[in-house]
Formats: C-alpha cells, structure tokens, sequence
C-alpha cells in the first residue's frame, strides 16, 4: 500500500483529504505543523507528501528545502496564494506539483497519482542507457550520473530528461512537454517547465547559463543536442 503524508495546519483539510486518499487505497499519515512534517517525512519515507504552504514553525516551503536536501519523495505543494511567482517558487525548490486552495480533493488524488507514475514507471524501451558529455541516464535504474556521481531529479526532472534525450534535435513546445509528463493534463501554466528545466540545467549541465544539452528555442521551447556522446 502507497504511503502518503499529508501536511496542513488546518485539521479540517486535513481529515477531508485524508478521507479521500484512504478511499482511493492510500496508507495515510498526518502532520499539522512544519517540524514534525520534516521528522515524519525523514524517518517513515512516505511515497508521496502533499505539503501546504503556510504552516507553524517551519513553512511548508522550508521543509520542501530540507527534505530535497535527503529524499526525491514526490511533493505537492497546496498554497492560498494566487500569484504564478509563489507558485513557482515551490517548484524551483524542488516540488514536483502545486494545487490553489480551494481544491478538489477528487483532484487532488488524480495529480498524485499521476506524480507516482511518473515516479515509479518507466516505459519499455529498446534503448536503456544514454550518454552524452560527461552524463549517463540509465533509465532502468532510473538513475542519472554527472561526472561518475549520482545527480538527485525529482521525477519530474526525470521524466522531462528522458523525454528529451529520447528525442534528441527534436523542438518541444512547453504546452507539449508539460503533456508528455502528465503535468499538462492539470497545470496549464507553461512558464513551469522553464522552472524545471531552470533547476535539471542547474544539475547536468558543466554551464546552467550557457548549457550544451538542453537548449532554448526562442518563441518555441526546448530542444535536447547530443553532439558529445553515444548510446548504450
């Protein structure tokens, strides 16, 4: 069974979602405060947080921060705030979906698990390996090296990777790639994958500021270049 921590403050969300996530087959945990969300997320390594913004103690934004610094547990963010920048910040700080309060929890159930797949199952290819300058991406370990060291992605980074590599010189809309890892079926807002492309250039490219791999196509999107390696 999927564990899933729930993090809000305010109990009466809490129960709601957790009745929903319980009803959907989920082994649910609860925290109501930022500490004791971190202290349960780091020992008991739950499948999957949903995280909200504004809690005592600790924000919801802080404990993403040290969590990301220990675990790629997938994370989705609830926030009250409206504007796109707070959004973003929370996915520039690793989380891999945000939700605007008020919610569906319907809705809510559907993103994670839609984070889970992404987190978990990885597509039949012929091709497994992939090595371009001085990184490798095993996709049946579902792991990703710079320089002979493990680089920790978020699935999302990791799936948007892949895509990328699988289709190399190919140019990708955000509306399309935002499709192709499941997030475009909610989100909607395309500025998050410059966000996550922003952070996996940070994690794989010698230059983030003047990369080699993932490339910006102006007015279009992204496109992946492979001129320094081979397959495997």
């Amino acid at each position: 069974m999927m564990k899933v921590l729930i993090v809000d403050d305010e109990k009466r969300i809490s129960d709601g979602v957790r009745k929903y996530f319980e009803q959907a087959g989920f082994d649910v945990q609860a925290a109501y405060d930022g500490h004791s969300a971190l202290k349960i997320a780091l020992k008991d390594t739950p499948d999957l947080i949903v995280l909200d913004w504004m809690l005592p103690g600790m924000s919801g934004i802080d404990v993403c921060r040290e969590i990301r610094r220990e675990s790629n547990v997938p994370i989705i963010m609830l926030t009250a705030r409206v504007e796109e920048s707070d959004k973003l910040i929370g996915l520039e700080l690793g989380a891999d979906d945000y939700m605007t309060k008020p919610f569906s929890p319907r809705e809510l159930v559907a993103r994670a698990r839609a984070v889970l797949r992404r987190s978990q199952m990885e597509p039949v290819q012929s091709r497994s390996v992939y090595y371009f300058g001085n990184v490798i991406l095993d996709t049946n370990a579902r792991e990703c090296k710079v320089d002979g060291k493990i680089v920790s992605l978020t699935p999302t980074e990791y799936d948007l990777l892949v895509y990328l590599v699988r289709h190399p010189n190919q140019v990708f809309s955000r509306s399309k790639l935002l499709e192709a890892t499941d997030l475009g079926v909610y989100e909607g807002v395309e500025r998050t994958v410059d966000v996550h492309i922003h952070n996996l250039r940070k994690k794989i490219e010698v230059d983030p500021t003047n990369p080699q791999f993932i490339i910006t196509v102006f007015g279009v999107g992204y496109r992946f270049v492979n001129s320094l390696g081979s397959s495997g």
